[in-house]
């Protein structure tokens, strides 16, 4: 992990996007890991805000810009949480993730680069998908488009 994520406080600062489509059947966006589901994210650049990082990391990693979706400039949720560092054995660091939210018309052809593979998942909350931290997201989510009254 390239020192520049790490602030000088020692947290690990990255971020993320869920995509919804604005379908009939909403579908929301994973990408596959080896061993787990996420979400488009990757760590902060130096003074990249956690915006610019979402709207990078979702570019690198699904071919998708920010100009073709509609960000929700009310909601964002943060995870904090230890990670540990293969170039950096004995080093427990406190990771800081902030997820947006992000709407498509509908679902789009992803490019992966740097994920096995990736899924559009149907919207039908509650979800249990990883719970660390996918989970959590999704059911903010959920609480957040409960209280807007906003209809997916």
């Amino acid at each position: 992990m390239p020192k520049k994520a790490i602030s000088d406080s020692g947290i690990v600062r990255a971020a993320g996007v869920l995509l919804l489509t604005e379908t009939d059947h909403p579908q929301f966006l994973l990408m596959r890991h080896a061993n787990r589901w996420d979400l488009p994210k990757g760590h902060c650049d130096g003074e990249e805000t956690y915006l610019e990082t979402a709207v990078r990391e979702l570019q690198e990693e699904t071919g998708i810009t920010a100009e073709l979706c509609r960000f929700d400039e009310h909601f964002h949720f943060d995870l904090t949480y230890d990670v540990t560092y293969k170039s950096q054995p004995g080093k427990i660091f406190s990771k800081n993730v902030r997820y947006f939210l992000a709407r498509l018309p509908e679902t789009v052809k992803i490019e992966v680069t740097e994920h096995e593979s990736f899924q559009w998942f149907d919207w039908s909350p509650p979800h249990q998908i990883q719970a660390q931290t996918v989970d959590p997201l999704l059911a903010a989510v959920a609480t957040y488009l409960g209280r807007t009254s906003e209809t997916l």
